[in-house]
């Protein structure tokens, strides 16, 4: 019965990130969401799944491994739109220099 509690509330907490997820994606820009944000988020979730595994919890482990999928798939979003956002303000940098000359 524990362990069903845990699942259902780690399901609640991991789902939250789908809508931020489709977001990103959709939108192509994280441009709202710190390095530093994901990074702490990140280490507090591989401790909690660290806890999980030495207190053979399978919901602690279930959830946060979902949960760390989650943050690393917004990782991998943030750094593919910011690095294209960095190249696209350097295209028009060049530019707007161009046509001031």
């Amino acid at each position: 019965m524990i362990t069903l509690l845990g699942l259902a509330a780690g399901v609640l907490t991991t789902s939250c990130w789908a809508p931020q997820l489709l977001r990103s994606y959709r939108t192509r820009s994280t441009a709202d969401i710190s390095w530093l944000y994901l990074c702490v988020l990140g280490a507090g979730i591989v401790l909690w799944l660290t806890y999980g595994v030495v207190s053979r919890d399978a919901a602690l482990v279930a959830t946060n491994i979902a949960t760390s999928l989650a943050i690393a798939a917004l990782a991998l979003l943030k750094y593919r739109f910011d690095r294209s956002s960095r190249r696209a303000n350097a295209q028009v940098a060049r530019l707007a220099s161009r046509r001031a000359a």
